[in-house]
């Protein structure tokens, strides 16, 4: 009979990356952060346990979007009342609460379960350069960009 080794949560070694979103595209930003919070760069992964690492991303003001998104795109909430719709587009929402453009883009791709909420509390998302993090000594996370690689 063939045996297996288990994992435990006990083992799992929890890292900190730290990424400047300085003219990173928000979708790429995104996949990259949401595959690390899941664990999906480990070749432990399992889809049942929470293996994901810490991600601070800094400078959030600074990430770009294409194209005409910045006054297309608009961000929803109902507050649940007859004609409680609210709508901010992408220029708005980045002068008000430039963290949530980037906390609404990785919460969408995680996984819609308990799972997935344990993971979106590893998101640590700042405006500034600054960070209360420096304790954990994070690695710097380079985020990789496709440009000019359409060939």
């Amino acid at each position: 009979m063939k045996q297996t080794t288990l994992i435990k949560t006990a083992d799992i070694a929890k890292k900190w990356y730290v990424v400047d979103a300085t003219g990173a595209t928000l979708g790429r930003l995104s996949t990259q952060i949401a595959m690390v919070l899941r664990g999906k760069n480990k070749p432990t992964f399992t889809p049942h346990i929470n293996n994901g690492d810490h991600v601070i991303v800094i400078n959030a003001e600074k990430v770009v979007l294409s194209g005409k998104k910045e006054s297309d795109k608009n961000y929803y909430h109902h507050s649940m009342h007859p004609g409680g719709l609210k709508s901010r587009n992408v220029a708005t929402q980045r002068k008000l609460f430039p963290e949530r453009i980037i906390e609404r883009a990785v919460r969408l791709m995680l996984p819609k379960n308990v799972q997935g909420g344990n993971q979106y509390r590893a998101l640590h998302v700042y405006a500034g350069s600054e960070h209360p993090h420096q304790a954990q000594n994070p690695e710097v996370m380079i985020i990789k960009s496709n440009k000019g690689d359409n060939k």
